[in-house]
């Protein structure tokens, strides 16, 4: 059903770390799924109500066909059995290729807790004796995306020119309004994000850039398209 599925932890963590890739992928007919884990909330300026809306208007600035919520609590997130089955469910059912989750070393613990999730319900979802819905799949590969609340670089895998999709990607995060209000301190959270983008594009020579990690080993069959 999916080439790709994203994790996030809440509502705007997808935007935040890959928006410019989820649009280049969607330019280039690949069909891209969000999973939010959680609804976001309590936060101070949003609801429930808000923040589904929010989602629903950057889903559509990315073209996204697919995008649904866990409905796991946030603040609480952890990587349980129940979780695990649930999200082994939904990769079951949608059968992506390829999995995109937050890099493993960050200071939220909603996003470690969803990395630790979507690791092991990778493994889980390809049981063949089990209850849970769908078929036995085995996404290909888990990628890490940068979406930190932690002011540390780490050596990526790879780096994503994102040169023609980042007016898309700005777009989209423009949409979480309740998140990232006009009246904010400066820089913003979305010019940080702009000024990272900026930063690893410079690194592969490009406008643009957005990195990605892999814990393990990237496979080529060609070099056509490495810059």
């Amino acid at each position: 059903m999916l080439d790709v599925l994203v994790i996030a932890p809440h509502p705007d963590d997808a935007e935040l770390g890959m928006g410019g890739t989820i649009a280049l992928m969607q330019s280039r007919g690949l069909e891209v799924g969000i999973l939010d884990l959680t609804d976001g909330e309590p936060t101070p300026l949003g609801t429930p109500e808000i923040r589904g809306r929010e989602a629903a208007a950057a889903t559509a600035v990315l073209g996204v066909g697919w995008r649904e919520n866990l409905g796991l609590p946030n603040r609480r997130l952890r990587a349980t059995l129940t979780a695990r089955g649930a999200l082994a469910g939904v990769i079951r059912t949608t059968r992506p290729r390829w999995l995109f989750a937050p890099h493993w070393v960050d200071a939220h613990p909603d996003h470690v807790a969803a990395t630790r999730l979507t690791e092991a319900a990778r493994f889980w979802a390809k049981l063949l004796k089990s209850d849970l819905p769908g078929e036995p799949w085995h996404p290909r590969r888990i990628w890490y995306y940068g979406c930190f609340h932690l002011r540390a670089v780490h050596r990526p895998a790879f780096v994503v020119d994102i040169t023609s999709t980042a007016d898309l990607k700005a777009r989209s995060i423009a949409c979480y309004g309740s998140q990232f209000p006009d009246s904010a301190a400066r820089p913003t959270v979305p010019e940080r994000v702009a000024a990272a983008d900026a930063w690893w594009g410079g690194r592969i020579g490009a406008l643009r850039g957005e990195p990605f990690w892999s814990r393990e080993p990237i496979g080529l069959c060609g070099f056509d398209h490495l810059m």
